[in-house]
């Protein structure tokens, strides 16, 4: 079992090279990318402009209490009911402390017919928002700060207002989810290797974290330089709801969590071992609630894993190829369509996307083709609302690509000339 801890944790000895980033072209490790990025540890949260100043690590006064944090069920969400066409919003996580990186969330907008792009300027300013997710009511962003002393900032999107900033009590956040009820923030401290849980206040604001569990077994896996201790990266829940799954790439494993809807605290259910060395980053369930798909950073595959929701045991299987061939390449993340019939696969390295045909009811993948994403090193992807586009965030190139996607024979279309974000490593499309 993990070890559990209730109060903050201190990483005094956390330097720049300590904290999370991803393998550059021509070998670079996590730690040789995040020592060339500056100031990380200096850069703090501000407030949007017109607004009074919250200072860093607060929120409201009731998101402090798990007895504050059940939304308003009876208001309407943002995205309800909107039209399908029409011009919507994107939002895009940086890293503010790299050369040439953003400012904090980017802004813009999308074209759902034509998959066009257009700049919007700055929803908020904040430090190293590499990964974005939002409520389940559309009226919340949070970002985490991925650094030394690691963040989660909450963003009331009508207004662009910063609603503060909370200790992720880990060094290195890069990844966080929202439970579906709405009430508690998930997130995944890759340099620490913990996963932490905030309650979430009916303003969208930010509590202290009410459990954080460091993965302290089993022993790192084989490979020296990435595996050199714990790494959380995704932090989901299940789609029944009853389970929270932890994928670390680090010790190889993904943990099964029960939450306590009522305390924000975490327990351990179960645990499923990768193969030594594969280096799990990223987990995503097929619609049905059966099987799930696993990508592979380090040894570069893919696995299709059975998944019981009553137990919440998770079962991996063997490893499949990605199509890249002999190019070197490091998966990040793969998406599944909404009817479970495609799935697609981000290469890094090899700078394409794999498209793979989601066989007997979600059991079996089959390798269809690979398609270049016209961009370097594709860290993040994500459909539009309504499936019909796929958006990837390409960090090294600093460019947004979008494609349509065939529904029926789920085919990937270029959707014009990809557009430029700095240091683009998270596309958030509402």
């Amino acid at each position: 079992m993990p070890r559990v801890i209730h109060a903050k944790v201190a990483f005094a000895n956390a330097t720049s090279d300590d904290v999370r980033g991803d393998m550059g072209t021509g070998g670079w490790s996590r730690r040789r990318f995040v020592g060339a990025l500056t100031g990380t540890a200096a850069a703090a949260t501000l407030p949007a402009c017109g607004d009074e100043s919250t200072p860093s690590g607060a929120s409201t006064p009731s998101a402090g209490s798990a007895s504050a944090t059940a939304p308003d069920t009876n208001e309407r969400p943002q995205t309800e009911g909107r039209e399908s066409s029409g011009s919507h919003p994107l939002y895009l996580g940086t890293y503010t402390s790299a050369e040439g990186g953003g400012k904090g969330i980017g802004l813009a907008t999308y074209d759902s017919a034509t998959g066009r792009v257009t700049d919007g300027g700055l929803l908020a300013e904040t430090a190293n928002p590499s990964f974005l997710a939002v409520h389940p009511n559309g009226r919340t962003l949070y970002a985490v700060n991925e650094r030394d002393d690691g963040g989660v900032t909450a963003v009331r999107l009508a207004d662009r207002r910063v609603l503060g900033t909370r200790s992720s009590a880990g060094a290195g956040p890069c990844h966080l989810s929202v439970h579906p009820s709405g009430r508690w923030l998930l997130s995944a401290n890759y340099t620490s290797g913990s996963v932490t849980v905030h309650p979430i206040a009916a303003s969208g604001a930010l509590g202290e974290h009410t459990d954080v569990v460091t993965h302290s077994s089993p022993p790192p896996g084989p490979n020296s330089e990435r595996q050199d201790g714990p790494h959380a990266h995704q932090i989901v829940t299940s789609p029944d709801g009853g389970h929270v799954l932890a994928v670390d790439l680090g010790t190889d494993t993904v943990y099964t969590y029960r939450l306590d809807q009522a305390r924000g605290t975490l327990t351990e259910v179960s645990r499923a071992s990768a193969k030594p060395g594969a280096g799990p980053r990223h987990l995503t369930f097929h619609p049905g609630g059966r099987y799930a798909y696993l990508a592979n950073e380090l040894d570069n595959t893919i696995t299709v894993c059975a998944y019981d929701p009553a137990t919440g045991r998770l079962t991996i299987g063997d490893p499949q190829p990605t199509g890249t061939g002999d190019v070197t390449s490091y998966p990040s993340q793969i998406l599944v369509t909404a009817d479970g019939s495609y799935a697609y696969l981000a290469n890094r390295g090899h700078n394409s996307l794999t498209r793979y045909a989601v066989e007997a009811k979600g059991a079996r993948v089959r390798l269809l083709d690979t398609v270049p994403v016209h961009g370097d090193w594709p860290r993040h992807t994500a459909f539009s609302p309504d499936g019909r586009l796929l958006f990837v965030a390409n960090q090294n190139s600093g460019s947004v690509t979008v494609f349509h996607v065939d529904r029926a024979s789920g085919e990937l279309r270029l959707a014009g000339e990809p557009f430029a974000s700095p240091v683009a490593v998270c596309a958030l499309p509402l």
